[in-house]
């Protein structure tokens, strides 16, 4: 990556963690000077100079630039350490005070007489796939099975995971592929793991293919997550089902019965 390109990477992280283009100019042009005045920091950054104080202020009030009022003035980006753990700080307030008040604002019935006891929703991007997969899991009484298409599904968090679900539930995690079960097999002990017969879990993804399994997640029979990856792009996409009469979930249970060990008794349906 061109030093330009990194300079308008930084400049448009900092705007996603809620720093106006100004502010973000100003901050990343005095990260790479010792110091600055209004004047130099306009001509390295090409924001005007009048709106040089503005940001700056702002900036100071956020904790990431430091000011020395002399004749004149002099500015300074914070230590970077310093600067990325106050963003941090930061963004972490936000999105608890965003979770704070969407749940004291409670929620609105629907005009539904009868609940959705048997429900499909799609997901997409690999962050709130492994979120929901988490959730899932998190929620399991008796048994968890997990079919691993892919090596990049298999994450340190997802592994911490697992080797902490209690050890009353049932864990079942294999893959079509021989490393993803030997990986399995010494880094999460507590599992039995296993080699699925599935023939469409085996081999690597081709730019022929339209779409390969990531992840088919299966909890306590009544809550299934199931992903795919795109070839060319890297992008993963789910769909995630509840409820045990629920079809796709059958279909899961039963197509798991013919790829699973036959020690396991995913096949009593």
């Amino acid at each position: 990556m061109t030093s330009d390109a990194t300079h308008e990477e930084a400049v448009s992280l900092l705007q996603e963690l809620g720093l106006k283009e100004y502010e973000a100019k100003c901050f990343v042009g005095l990260s790479r000077m010792s110091s600055g005045t209004a004047k130099g920091l306009s001509e390295v950054t090409e924001v005007p100079r009048t709106r040089v104080y503005d940001a700056v202020r702002i900036l100071e009030a956020k904790g990431l630039v430091e000011v020395q009022h002399s004749s004149p003035q002099q500015f300074r980006a914070v230590p970077l350490s310093e600067a990325t753990e106050t963003l941090r700080d930061q963004y972490e307030e936000r999105v608890e005070r965003l979770q704070s008040a969407l749940r004291e604002m409670g929620s609105i019935e629907s005009d539904d007489d009868e609940a959705e006891l048997q429900e499909v929703w799609s997901l997409s991007g690999s962050d709130a796939i492994e979120n929901r997969a988490a959730a899932i899991i998190e929620e399991a009484t008796d048994e968890v099975v997990l079919v691993i298409g892919s090596d990049a599904v298999l994450t340190e968090p997802l592994i911490e995971q697992l080797n902490s679900i209690d050890s009353d539930i049932d864990l079942i995690v294999g893959s079509g592929s021989a490393s993803i079960r030997d990986r399995v097999e010494r880094e999460i002990p507590r599992a039995t793991a296993f080699l699925s017969e599935l023939d469409w879990l085996r081999g690597e993804i081709t730019p022929q293919e339209d779409a390969a399994v990531g992840r088919l997640l299966l909890v306590d029979r009544s809550a299934m997550l199931v992903s795919s990856i795109d070839p060319q792009t890297g992008n993963e996409q789910a769909i995630f089902a509840t409820g045990l009469r629920n079809g796709l979930i059958v279909i899961a249970r039963r197509l798991l019965s013919q790829g699973v060990v036959e020690m396991t008794p995913l096949e009593q349906d």
